[in-house]
């Protein structure tokens, strides 16, 4: 076996195991398909003394040794009671833990084993439920891979129960426009089967340039609900489908709320004085006219396509005019990994330092 294969560990391996022992069938069979089985060779570190990795290791075959310094520590053996509970789950790790012949570990993200066994303990809606609805149109993938965005770790588990309760099933076929560009926004899409892409229409371009191809698990449409605004893309379906739609009201209530983090003037300084940077997403020429100084202007519409040129380490405080923009684009940021704030009321009344330079354009994300 390689070191890391992501693969179905057989449920009755996981029932040995706590705290998934006392999982729902449903929710474990879900869970069991985002695990990976591990093999280290004799002498291998299984993670070190202060690693901060974010995986739960669970001890499956074989001995480690758990050490906190140089001298030998306690030895565990897999397939007894004490490696029924995980190897130190504790971040930063407070030892180190070796290999002391051939070892086999189950291992998992550490956010969403603990987003799953929340909802597994909070919410009465069955994975079952949803997953038999979607059957037969061999999707039932898609929840998981939902529930291990970073976007959905900042949701309350109620509110999750209630999203999976609210979302409403769209079949759709090849060819179709679910979402055109110009329209009121009406509801937010999960893609549960099939493909689609998105597309902006320009004045010198009126068949639409493509931005982006979308997915099982991947979302869109929140851009219009946050920011009160009309579509600013047109989505269509690539292949026949499946999408899951949510209420605009309940996708506010239920998603966009508890995933923003507002700041104040004074709270953004400190996040950028601490290493993080301004993000203007107003349009380029209302970022010429005038920007908080070292802003990166990133335009609401071309935020997507532009992911690839930020640094995921970096906090980004966003900004438009009101709020507004700003608030949808950290929306999708946070939903993508990134540590995203929006400065509470925009550039309004913030007694910022604004510039105006002609150069500014240059410093635009490319």
């Amino acid at each position: 076996m390689s070191e890391e294969q992501q693969q179905t560990v057989p449920i009755q391996t996981l029932r040995s195991f706590a705290p998934l022992n006392a999982m729902k069938r449903d929710n474990l069979a879900a869970l069991a398909r985002k695990v990976s089985l591990r093999a280290f060779p004799p002498g291998k570190a299984l993670f070190s003394r202060g690693d901060t990795d974010k995986r739960t290791l669970w001890l499956v075959s074989g001995s480690v040794v758990l050490s906190d310094g140089p001298q030998s520590g306690e030895v565990l053996q897999g397939g007894t009671p004490a490696a029924q509970n995980p190897l130190d789950p504790n971040v930063p790790r407070r030892v180190t833990a070796r290999a002391v012949d051939d070892v086999t570990c189950v291992s998992i993200d550490s956010d969403l084993l603990d987003v799953m066994i929340t909802w597994d303990q909070t919410g009465s809606y069955e994975v079952e439920e949803l997953q038999a609805q979607l059957a037969r149109a061999g999707s039932e993938d898609w929840m998981t891979t939902l529930l291990q965005t970073n976007a959905f770790h900042r949701i309350p588990p109620a509110n999750i129960q209630a999203i999976f309760q609210r979302l409403q099933r769209v079949p759709c076929k090849a060819g179709e426009t679910v979402i055109k560009q110009g329209d009121e926004g009406d509801y937010f899409y999960i893609i549960v089967q099939g493909r689609c892409t998105v597309a902006r229409e320009t004045p010198l371009n009126r068949e639409g340039i493509k931005l982006a191809e979308l997915g099982v698990g991947d979302s869109f449409g929140e851009e219009a609900l946050i920011a009160e605004s009309k579509r600013n893309a047109t989505v269509s379906m690539l292949t026949d489908g499946v999408l899951m739609r949510l209420k605009k009201q309940d996708f506010r209530e239920l998603m966009n709320e508890p995933i923003l983090q507002w700041v104040s003037t004074e709270q953004a300084r400190d996040i950028v004085a601490r290493g993080g940077r301004w993000l203007d997403v107003r349009l380029p020429s209302e970022y010429q006219n005038y920007a908080v100084e070292g802003a990166l202007n990133v335009p609401l519409y071309l935020i997507r396509l532009k992911l690839s040129t930020l640094d995921t380490s970096t906090p980004y405080v966003m900004y438009c005019d009101t709020g507004r923009r700003s608030s949808a684009a950290a929306y999708i940021m946070a939903e993508r990994g990134f540590e995203a704030y929006v400065l509470r009321d925009g550039l309004a009344n913030t007694g910022l330092p604004l510039t105006r330079s002609p150069a500014a354009a240059g410093t635009q994300a490319r």
